[in-house]
């Protein structure tokens, strides 16, 4: 028997619509590429996008076209990001980041129509644009007095000439939204194509899930970008819930992050490692906190304990979280339940160096090479598998792809090495790929670099394998030494061999300036693989 409720299709446009009345004086703040400070509500937001709206359809956008940006953090940015999905068509973000082939296979692949561009970008657009499709209009993101010279749309007169009223339909909840593309370290880069379904029902279980952060009179500053994976939801979280979003554009140093939460009164952050120790050496110049933060967000990849530990000493909430572009992307959370918070820190931060728990909506499991499913019982790993109404059913328009993506049962394969307990904590040991066997036995390059990063000598480092002809593969261990000089070999050393079996140790250390990092800011084993593809350890030389 069927029950006897409606059936209201979920749209993003009714997330703009319900902030403009119910959070009507929630603010965008944006540092924008002119060099000023931008402010609007929600309600004015919401006249804008109407106005943008208008512009995308008298420009002839249809109903599924893919309409692509390759911009920053910003209001302009934010605001295609419902004008394009609210009138039907699926807003492409382009991560800036991609090499000059990638970006133009997914342009190509995409088969985008019109591309939205921050003047940063412009030089960028011109060197590549004889190799995109002659019929593709290029709009930059400004005003009159800043625009480029060249074949270029201006932003801001194309929102001048149109209404700020716009009759925003009633699109199937199935209808695409989003598309973005995953940086790819093999092969093509991959799509994956949101439904408004799926970017609505993200939005509210992430927004429930942190309810101290996502909630009226809170301000989140958003490192993670707006051209990938959607900045972990929070255009439209931050809109659903109230809170008000602070975009740093194109200034992610140290010092701006610092200065800007410190004048917006930020209380959240969210972003990836690498730009928390950037902020980290701020913090420790200026010898305090940012006035009002209270909380950060840490995914993309692993969170070393020492940087947790850093902040959670100072007074700041410590969110680790863990995700995947084709998840929308947040799959699990790191905050304590209430029963756990009066743990002693380093209580706390053994558990918050776990990838936390899963968010509603998404359920995981843990397989052996045979596919049998294992034990949750925290001493079990298997590679991860993950399903739910925010995963990915199949890549856009690459069956090659979705061949190998998929168990026999329907659940996405993550590429992650996992345990999970009893208590529901999910513990990623491992990308299957950067594992490293040894004589028949594996070790984690993942907790070899989370303990190398509690030396205060380490600003990064990474474990990679290489070629052994008895041992089959031997760790390498490869660090960038911090502002207070470079650390002794044996201090490293002696610093593993509290926490590792002698075997399971680096068989040699290597001092660079700076990791290769890919586009979406996580540490690139696979060039590092290449660069030390030749490397002799000291018992082959």
């Amino acid at each position: 028997m069927l029950g006897s409720m409606m059936m209201r299709p979920l749209n993003i446009a009714d997330i703009l619509k319900f902030a403009a009345e119910i959070h009507p004086t929630g603010e965008v703040v944006s540092v924008r590429t002119e060099g000023d400070l931008h402010r609007q509500t929600y309600a004015e937001m919401a006249l804008r996008v109407a106005r943008l709206a208008n512009a995308l359809q008298a420009e002839g956008m249809q109903v599924g076209d893919r309409i692509a940006t390759l911009a920053w953090n910003g209001y302009r940015h934010l605001e295609l990001y419902y004008a394009i999905s609210g009138a039907g068509g699926v807003c492409h973000t382009i991560n800036p980041r991609l090499s000059a082939e990638q970006m133009t296979y997914i342009v190509t692949h995409a088969k985008d129509t019109m591309l939205f561009v921050d003047t940063t970008f412009v030089p960028l657009v011109n060197a590549l644009r004889a190799q995109w499709p002659e019929s593709l209009k290029v709009v930059v993101m400004t005003d009159r007095d800043h625009m480029p010279e060249g074949d270029f749309l201006c932003y801001e007169e194309l929102l001048a000439a149109q209404s700020e009223s716009f009759d925003w339909p009633e699109l199937p909840e199935d209808t695409a939204a989003g598309l973005c593309y995953t940086s790819g370290t093999t092969g093509n880069p991959k799509g994956t194509l949101y439904t408004h379904r799926s970017t609505v029902l993200h939005a509210m279980t992430v927004g429930l899930s942190m309810p101290h952060v996502c909630q009226p009179g809170k301000r989140i500053l958003p490192v993670v970008p707006l051209f990938h994976v959607n900045a972990w939801g929070l255009p439209f979280i931050a809109l659903l819930t109230g809170a008000s979003l602070v975009f740093p554009g194109g200034a992610l140093d140290g010092a701006s992050l610092f200065d800007l939460m410190e004048n917006e009164d930020v209380y959240s952050a969210w972003g990836v490692p690498t730009v928390w120790l950037g902020l980290q050496g701020e913090m420790a110049k200026r010898g305090r906190m940012p006035h009002g933060l209270g909380d950060l967000v840490i995914g993309g990849s692993a969170a070393p304990a020492s940087m947790i530990t850093y902040f959670e000493e100072n007074g700041v909430n410590v969110c680790h979280a863990w995700g995947m572009t084709e998840m929308s992307p947040v799959g699990t959370l790191g905050n304590l339940p209430v029963h756990l918070e009066d743990r002693t820190l380093e209580e706390r931060v053994a558990i918050k160096s776990c990838q936390g728990r899963r968010i509603f909506g998404v359920d995981l499991k843990i397989v052996d090479e045979d596919g049998k499913r294992l034990p949750h019982d925290g001493e079990a790993a298997g590679e991860l598998f993950v399903r739910g109404n925010n995963i990915t059913a199949g890549y856009f328009e690459n069956e090659e792809a979705n061949a190998g993506a998929f168990d026999a049962d329907g659940w996405f394969g993550t590429g992650d090495v996992a345990t999970i307990d009893g208590h529901g904590y999910l513990t990623i040991t491992d990308r299957a790929k950067d594992l490293i066997k040894s004589g028949g036995e594996w070790i984690s390059s993942l907790d070899l670099e989370n303990t190398v990063m509690a030396h205060p000598k380490v600003a990064n480092c990474a474990v990679i394998a290489v070629a052994h002809p008895k041992w089959d593969e031997r760790p390498l261990l490869v660090v960038v030494p911090g502002p207070d000089g470079t650390p002794e070999v044996s201090e490293l050393m002696a610093l593993l061999e509290e926490h590792f079996a002698k075997w399971q140790l680096p068989d040699d250390v290597v001092f660079v300036e700076e990791l290769p990092m890919t586009a979406t800011g996580k540490v690139s084993k696979l060039t590092l693989r290449k660069q030390f593809a030749d490397h002799k350890l000291p018992d082959m030389v």
